[in-house]
């Protein structure tokens, strides 16, 4: 598809103009003709798309953070009046981690991260300090239609004093169950940040810069309605545990021939030629009891093996991993 970019000055706006003291609580027009039309024919149409623009980002601004994990810096936008944020999953990473929300206007409070789904890129973050929070609501990406308007915001290069969110003006290329493409621009520290329809729902978190920038990649937001539950739960979703070892098909008991290099296996100090006598606190007789213990497990989780190494027996500690089902 061919990108026609004729607002590009709404490109690059940067929203300053924040009035309301509770932007979850303001209302959004429905969307003119002209934001229907493949680009404004008339000056009417261009300033019936600003006002509509202007609109959407009254109401989304205030919900758009800065998240900071370790030293490294991502976007997000909070869809809960008690501080959910949705974000992507390489963004927040691993549950149970402590880390910082910007807000918009600079203040910074506690957050944590929550469930992630690595096989599509979609996390989930709270707030831990009480309070209310300026939120907005999830739509439905599955009714997004090529060359549709959206506005995408972020914080690119994580967040600047003084800055608020940035805001990008754009169209969508294609739309599957699993993906959104856009011509938004987006740079590094954008990631996490939401994809918004022209009634000021989120339809997508940016996942991927494209090569060309012009042609990004968003998860859509039905991934995360489909699996909220979970994240909420800091839950791992959409992947089956993984461990990294092979079987020895000579033997009957649970004997590996290989080890996976930098497998969970191999971080925990397994070998090839060692015999698995108790995984997770279970007793194992052969490789596929192993496997079945194994599938019970959660990718993350911590759990005791006993092996027969020659003659000595050894208790590793293995990490389990994750591998997309």
């Amino acid at each position: 598809m061919r990108f026609c970019r004729p607002l590009a000055l709404l490109g690059a706006l940067l929203w300053a103009g924040l009035a309301a003291a509770d932007p979850a609580a303001k209302s959004i027009p429905e969307p003119p003709a002209a934001v229907s039309k493949a680009a404004p024919e008339s000056i009417d149409d261009l300033k019936a798309f600003q006002e509509q623009t202007r609109a959407v980002l009254d109401k989304v601004i205030p919900a758009t953070v800065c998240l900071r994990v370790g030293q490294a810096s991502g976007s997000g936008v909070i869809v809960s009046k008690d501080g959910l944020i949705l974000t992507a999953g390489h963004v927040s990473g691993e549950p149970g981690k402590k880390i910082k929300v910007v807000l918009h206007d600079g203040k910074t409070v506690e957050g944590e991260t929550l469930g992630f789904g690595p096989a599509i890129d979609s996390g989930m973050v709270k707030i831990t300090g009480g309070g209310e929070w300026p939120y907005v609501e999830v739509g439905a990406a599955k009714d997004l239609k090529p060359g549709q308007w959206v506005i995408a915001t972020g914080h690119p290069g994580g967040y600047k004093k003084g800055r608020s969110p940035v805001v990008r003006v754009g169209r969508v290329g294609l739309r599957s169950d699993t993906v959104v493409q856009t011509d938004c621009t987006l740079v590094g520290g954008d990631s996490g940040g939401p994809l918004f329809d022209m009634t000021g729902k989120v339809v997508g978190i940016h996942s991927r810069i494209g090569m060309p920038i012009v042609a990004n990649i968003h998860v859509p937001s039905d991934t995360y309605k489909e699996t909220w539950d979970d994240l909420v739960k800091g839950e791992i979703v959409g992947v089956s545990p993984y461990f990294g070892v092979t079987q020895d098909d000579m033997a009957k008991d649970c004997k590996l021939a290989a080890v996976t290099p930098r497998s969970p296996a191999a971080d925990a100090g397994l070998k090839a030629g060692d015999v698995i006598t108790k995984f997770a606190g279970k007793d194992v007789a052969s490789y596929d009891d192993m496997v079945k213990v194994l599938q019970a497990q959660k990718p993350l989780a911590q759990v005791p093996v006993e092996v027969l190494r020659g003659d000595e027996v050894k208790e590793l500690k293995v990490k389990i991993g994750w591998r997309r089902k």
